[in-house]
Parts: structure tokens; C-alpha cells; sequence
């Protein structure tokens, strides 16, 4: 019941925000003009920062291989996130995490409860960067202090929780400096996607400050943690505009600035195709026999 309940209301969720982005380009066609402000440069710039957030997370990988004294070649752990990127985004809900645990376990004995704690790690770390960044615009620093501390002591205790129930055994605990990494690869991948929501709220026509772009951003972060459509589609939106008392931002603008976003990244998807296709990702990945078993 459960399975058949996620695509139901996924399709749900995607076909009440088009209905949405339709309304308000009818309403709003002045939407149609702030678009096409996106000139050459500035759509060059966008997926030049997509192409640091990507990076970062191919970063993020390499050291969460690294905790448990694997590796992966360049050529493959950047082709492996290209195709996890592909699948996440048009896949139902987290079809990207499926897939890299499936083949990670196949190619680098890498078990599920392992994978899902390096996952659970870089989520932690995301979530308290973004929790920072959703309220340092907003709240007075104390406040944003104290928020960041009970995020970070959730995620603290939620990994260790998950470890201590999975018997996972780290041979001389966790290594320092692949954590550093993962935490700074994290704070670059973040502020990249910062970069590219203030450039896109000011393409539109938005005069936000620099606070508001910082809670905006941690704002479309945690949407991530409940992504149940492609490119979590509606729920990102949706929690920008419950959100409009932190990063004062109005709903035609939002809508407007959401609908930028899609399309470069999904120039960006087209990208990222081209280069699995031209590398022969799938026979190099050996997609086919992690669905044979």
C-alpha cells in the first residue's frame, strides 16, 4: 500500500504545482519578461556553480569511501554521481540513494548500514549549515547559535544512535581528516547553491539582501530531507513560501525564481546526460547487472 501511495502522491504533488506555475504565469505574465533576463552569461554562471555543487559531492564521496579504506578511480566516482544525479531527479522520491547503495555494495563491498551512516553524516553536516543559514538572516545571532547547536546535537545523536544499532565498527574511529573533508566539501557544495539562488532572485527582480539569500537557501536545503518528487518538485516551493517570515520573499518571486532554477538545472541534467552517454557510464558502471541481481 505504502509503494503504491508514494507515486500517487507524488504525481499529485508535480501536477498541482504545474497547475500552480501556470496560474501564476497567467496571472503574473510579467514572469515571462523577469525570465528572460536570463542572458548567456548569466546561464553560463549558474551551471559553472551546479558544476562546483556536483564536484563537491563527488568530493563528499571519495571521503566517505575513505572511512571504511575504500577507493574509487576519478573516472568512476564522477560518472557513478552523474548517473545517481540522473536517477535522482527523475525518479520517484530517493531513487538517487537507492541506487548508490546498491552499487556500492556490488562494486566495493560496501553494506547497506555502512553506506547509510557516511550518508547520515553528510546529511547531519547539511543540516546544520543550512539550519544556520535559514535563520542567521533573521534571528538574532544567540538565536541562530542555539539553533545551529540543537541541530548539530540531533544529527550528533541520531548518527551515533544509528552506529551504536548497526554494529558498525570503524578501525581507530573515525578519521578526522575524512570527516573535515566531508564537512568541508558540504560547506562548498552549500555555498554554491547559495550563489546560484541569490543570482537567480536578482534575475528576477528581486531585491533581497544577502541575509535573505542565506535563509532562503537554508530554507530550500531541508527540503531535501523530504523530496518525494523529481528534483523534489513542489516541495521546495512549498517550503519557501510556509517560510516567508524568514527570508521575506514573495510568492510571484519565488514561483519565478523556481522556475529558473529548473531549467538550468535541467540544462545541467543535459549536460551531465551527454557526458554519461559519451563515457559509456552504463556499461562502465555495469548498471545492468546491479538490476540482474
Amino acid at each position: 500500500m505504502k509503494q503504491r501511495l508514494k507515486p500517487i502522491l507524488a504525481l499529485i504533488i508535480i501536477t498541482a504545482t504545474l497547475g500552480v506555475f501556470a496560474y501564476y504565469i497567467a496571472k503574473h505574465p510579467d514572469i515571462i519578461d523577469q525570465l528572460k533576463q536570463l542572458s548567456p552569461v548569466t546561464i553560463l554562471a549558474l551551471l559553472a556553480l551546479y558544476t562546483v555543487a556536483f564536484l563537491a559531492y563527488v568530493m563528499i564521496t571519495r571521503a566517505s569511501l575513505r572511512i571504511y579504506h575504500k577507493t574509487m578511480s576519478r573516472q568512476e566516482n564522477i560518472l557513478f554521481n552523474a548517473y545517481s544525479s540522473l536517477i535522482n531527479f527523475f525518479g520517484l522520491g530517493q531513487s538517487g540513494p537507492v541506487f548508490r547503495g546498491a552499487y556500492l555494495k556490488k562494486r566495493h563491498n560496501l553494506s547497506v548500514k555502512q553506506f547509510m551512516f557516511t550518508l547520515l553524516l553528510y546529511l547531519g553536516t547539511y543540516a546544520v549549515i543550512s539550519a544556520m543559514l535559514m535563520f542567521v538572516g533573521s534571528q538574532p545571532w544567540w538565536q541562530t547559535a542555539l539553533l545551529m547547536a540543537a541541530t548539530a546535537a540531533a544529527s550528533f545523536v541520531f548518527v551515533r544512535r544509528y552506529k551504536k544499532r548497526s554494529h558498525i565498527k570503524l578501525e581507530g574511529g573515525l578519521n578526522p581528516l575524512n570527516v573535515g573533508w566531508i564537512f568541508g566539501a558540504t560547506v562548498l557544495q552549500v555555498a554554491a547553491l547559495a550563489f546560484i539562488y541569490g543570482i537567480e532572485l536578482q534575475t528576477v527582480g528581486a531585491d533581497a539582501s544577502i541575509g535573505e539569500i542565506l535563509s532562503y537557501t537554508g530554507v530550500s536545503n531541508f527540503s531535501l530531507f523530504v523530496a518525494l518528487t523529481p528534483g523534489a518538485i513542489g516541495i521546495r516551493e512549498a517550503f519557501l513560501v510556509f517560510s516567508q517570515n524568514l527570508h521575506h520573499i514573495n510568492s510571484s518571486t519565488i514561483v519565478a525564481a523556481n522556475i529558473a532554477d529548473r531549467a538550468v538545472y535541467l540544462l545541467f541534467l543535459g549536460l551531465l546526460f551527454m557526458l554519461v552517454i559519451s563515457l559509456h557510464a552504463k556499461d562502465k558502471l555495469h548498471v545492468n547487472q546491479l538490476k540482474n541481481d
